[in-house]
Parts: C-alpha cells; sequence; structure tokens
C-alpha cells in the first residue's frame, strides 16, 4: 500500500438594525433544553429555544440576523447536534447547518427555520407571537417548507448565471481541490483481489489508484464497481465465493481480463490499451468535470509528474465532481446574487431523473428502484446495467426506505463474509444489516439517505451534493417519502456546463 500526504468577528456587529431580518428557527427533534448557536454569535452565545405550546418536541426562537452567510448548531440537552434534514456542510465546528440570507425574501424556506417578513415590527425574541397549532400541525404532519410565491427568472439571467459558472471553473485550477491536509490510498497492481478488497474496507474509501513498480507510474484506478463485477463473476454459478479464487486473482490479472472483455481488441488479439484518466494540479476545473462527465467515472487521480529530475509522479489528490461543485459554492457563497438560477426550484429546471407523471409521456429512463426483499445479485445487476452509484430501497407504495450504495459491497469483507453468503440468497434488507455496523467513515459522511423536495432551490441541492460522499439526492413526496425522481452529481454538471 502506497500512501501520500499533504500536511469570526461577529456578523452583526457594525451592521445598522435596519437592515437585519429576524429569522425563527426550529428544532423539531425533541430534548429538554435547547439553545441555539452560530457564527452570528461567534459560537460562544447560547440563545435559549422555547418550547412549542401543544408541540413537547418543537423548540423555536427568532433572532435577528443581517443578510449574508451564517452556520449554526443546535445545543440540545448539553450535545452539539444539526438538523439532518436542512443545508450543512463541515466547518472548523464539525458539520454544521448553513442559511444564506438575502436582502430579498428567497422563494422558499427551510423547515428548521420560518424567514419572517424583514417589514414586520421590531420584537425580542422572547415575545414573538406565532401560531403555535398552525405551526405544529406543519412541523408535526407535513414536516415540508413553508413555498412563497417563486420569482420570476428571465432567459438573459439563466444564461448569465451559467455564464458566470463556466468562467469560474475555467479560470480556477484543481489545485484548488487539494486539501490542507490528509492522505492519499494508492494499491499495487499485484496484490491479490483479496487484500485489495479488505484495504479498501478497512481504509474507509471506495476508490484508489493503482502504482505499477514496474514501470513507475500509476497505471489505473480500483473501485467498488471492480468488486461488484468480481463477486459477479465469481459467484455466477451459485456457489459460495471463497478466499482462495479471490486469491489467485491479483488486481493487474482482473484488469487485464476486464480489459478482453470491455475494450478493443488489436490485429493481434491482444486488447487495445487505455490511459489512465487523470488531471495534473493546474488543469482547469472546467477540464477536471468534462474528464469525469465524458468517462464515467466517479474521480480522476490529480497527479504531479516532472520528467525532468526523473522522480517518480506524485498523487496528489482523487479529485470528484462534488469537490469541484464545493469549490463553486465557496467562490459564490458571499456574491450569489450573480446566479440567479440558484433561486429556481429543481422541479421547474426539471434537472434529473423523474418518474413521470399520470397521463405525462415517460421519454426517459426509468429511476432504478428495488424493494427489501430482493436479492443482492439483483442489487449488484442493476447497480452495474443501470450505470448508477445507488438504488433507492423503496415499500410497497415507493416509499423511501434505505439506500444501497456500490460502496456497500466492501463491508462484505468484514470478517470474511463474502466466504459464507450467497449472492442470490441474501436479500439487501440482510445486506444492509450486514453492514450496518461496519460503515466506513467515508459512508457515514456520506449520510446514506440523502433526500430532497421538488420545491427545493438549485442553491439548496447544490449545497447537499458538495458534502463529501453524497452523490445523489433522492427526490420525495413532501410527508409520504414516495420517490418522484433522483438527481446526481452528474446531473447537475450537465446542467451548468451544457
Amino acid at each position: 500500500m502506497y500512501a501520500s500526504g499533504m500536511d469570526s468577528a461577529r456578523e452583526t456587529g457594525g451592521m445598522p438594525s435596519a437592515v437585519l431580518i429576524p429569522v425563527q428557527f426550529v428544532w423539531p427533534h425533541g430534548g429538554k433544553q435547547v439553545f441555539l448557536t452560530g457564527s452570528f454569535s461567534r459560537w460562544y452565545e447560547r440563545v435559549p429555544m422555547s418550547q412549542l405550546e401543544g408541540c413537547p418536541n418543537v423548540f423555536q426562537v427568532v433572532w435577528r440576523l443581517p443578510p449574508g452567510y451564517h452556520q449554526y448548531k443546535f445545543l440540545v440537552d448539553g450535545e452539539l447536534r444539526h438538523d439532518e434534514r436542512q443545508p450543512f456542510t463541515t466547518s472548523e465546528y464539525g458539520i454544521v447547518n448553513t442559511l444564506l440570507l438575502a436582502t430579498e425574501m428567497p422563494c422558499t424556506s427551510p423547515s428548521n427555520y420560518m424567514q419572517l417578513s424583514p417589514e414586520m415590527p421590531s420584537t425580542s425574541s422572547s415575545n414573538m407571537e406565532v401560531d403555535n397549532n398552525a405551526f405544529c400541525t406543519k412541523v408535526r404532519i407535513t414536516d415540508v417548507p413553508l413555498i412563497q410565491p417563486m420569482t420570476r427568472i428571465s432567459e438573459e439571467d439563466i444564461k448569465a448565471s451559467l455564464l458566470h459558472i463556466s468562467l469560474f471553473l475555467s479560470t480556477h485550477t484543481a489545485y484548488e481541490l487539494l486539501p490542507e491536509s490528509g492522505k492519499v490510498v494508492a494499491l499495487d497492481v499485484d496484490l491479490p483481489v483479496k487484500q485489495a478488497f479488505h484495504i479498501l474496507f478497512e481504509q474507509g474509501i471506495p476508490t484508489a489508484p493503482l502504482w505499477d513498480f514496474c514501470k513507475g507510474q500509476f497505471v489505473g484506478v480500483l473501485s467498488a464497481l471492480d468488486f461488484i463485477l468480481i463477486l459477479r463473476e465469481l459467484g455466477n454459478h451459485g456457489s459460495n465465493l471463497t478466499e482462495e479464487e479471490l486469491e489467485t486473482h491479483t488486481i493487474s490479472a482482473w484488469k487485464e481480463g476486464k480489459a478482453y472483455l470491455n475494450r478493443q481488441i488489436d490485429g493481434n488479439g491482444r486488447p487495445i490499451p487505455r490511459n489512465l484518466i487523470h488531471a495534473g494540479p493546474y488543469d482547469n476545473l472546467k477540464d477536471v468535470a468534462l474528464k469525469i462527465l465524458q468517462n464515467g467515472v466517479a474521480t480522476v487521480p490529480v497527479i504531479h509528474s516532472s520528467s525532468e529530475d526523473g522522480s517518480f509522479p506524485q498523487l496528489l489528490h482523487l479529485a470528484s465532481l462534488s469537490g469541484v461543485l464545493k469549490c463553486i459554492c465557496r467562490y459564490f457563497r458571499h456574491c450569489s446574487g450573480s446566479l440567479p438560477i440558484l433561486q429556481l426550484p429543481i422541479c421547474a429546471i426539471r434537472v434529473g431523473t423523474w418518474v413521470p407523471k399520470i397521463g405525462e409521456p415517460n421519454n426517459h429512463r426509468p429511476v432504478a428502484m428495488l424493494r427489501h426483499s430482493a436479492t443482492l445479485s439483483s442489487a449488484l445487476n442493476l447497480l452495474v446495467e443501470a450505470r448508477v452509484s445507488s438504488i433507492p430501497i423503496v415499500d410497497d407504495n415507493d416509499s423511501l426506505l434505505d439506500v444501497y450504495c456500490r460502496s456497500d459491497i466492501t463491508a462484505l469483507a468484514k470478517d470474511k463474509a463474502y466466504t459464507h453468503i450467497n449472492l442470490n440468497q441474501m436479500t439487501i434488507q440482510e445486506a444492509l444489516q450486514l453492514g450496518q455496523d461496519s460503515y466506513s467513515s467515508y459512508e457515514m459522511r456520506s449520510q446514506r439517505c440523502q433526500m430532497c423536495l421538488p420545491s427545493d432551490s438549485l442553491h439548496r441541492v447544490i449545497e447537499r451534493l458538495a458534502n463529501p460522499g453524497v452523490r445523489r439526492l433522492v427526490i420525495v413526496e413532501a410527508g409520504s417519502k414516495r420517490i418522484e425522481g433522483i438527481i446526481s452529481l452528474s446531473d447537475i454538471f450537465r446542467f451548468l456546463l451544457g
């Protein structure tokens, strides 16, 4: 195994009270004592939240904030927590919820706060009157955003927004994707598949570049999809998978065998080698995103190679669309007004794959989904054939229960589970149960069931997809969680890049 590493003032201060906007924050998940804290209070002040009458699990407070970007968390019974159903990101304070407060009211307000009219009379947070019964009903029964009239956006504004994003991507480089510190794991191409399988599981990573010592260069990438293909091939006869079978397959042997199946063959019957898809640190972000999209891969290694001194190439990072999206969010965080397209709800854009409504023509590929009782074999087949990274698991009403991801396959490495399972007999429910105590840090960050509503703004969807490990959001109907569609990172970038 090869590894390389690279080693606020109060936001309301000085802001005229006339531009402070009352914002209602809501914690609907229970507790005995709840406080609000955030960047607007330097993370030191704790704002007490009051319990709504008739709603013992709902706490609220109204706080006046200036326009801009804010981060916040809830202190629930002494434990700092965030609301997973609202926009969140990772900062120096861990996972925090985020709020972008414009000078004009946005078209939607997330369910964990209600953005009140700026023209309303100024009142203290302790005596702000709200319709408790109506609000409690909304939180308890629907738990959905409070929809306001949608702002109309002209075609010129949409084109200007896309031009701004394209210009940003063309003038910034992959070097900006590199974290301040971290590690990148690479595997020797001559490792047995079994050992590689265990390394990915133990390291909590879904993919790793491959290093060939003989050639002195990186030659490919091993991913969770490779293990799915291997397990399908070895389990075709319905027998249990043995360690000996995986031991006889080295990564290089697997890749060469796969080449005969999936690549063009030359006149001598040998596969035409496919060059490693990679990027340099000074390639622009638009080229990096296009490489990922056009080649249908999840990541591309960022490699610094210098032929002048004859040194080995350096593996700096694994670039992904979520990393590029995070750069976009960071760059436009305080000037989102230049991107009016972000205000549009995704149902208006129709980006992604949608379940057709009754009477609508079905001109698109169907949304891939399975029941809990389906076999693991059927899930693996669907992941490969539909070319998706995850499959929603639904009940008989097509309501979302869970998600089975490509990277879940690494859970079979725990206690060598692959030696005593049958892919055609194990159900998805059993496979998820097997892996629930084995989710790596990568999968924990992905938060598994990531959802959004058709009314969510493009800005909110982009913020969610910019989180590490999140590759797709399941679009669900408010309340029932009935699946209405799926929106992926690839969908977003195909829309942004035209």
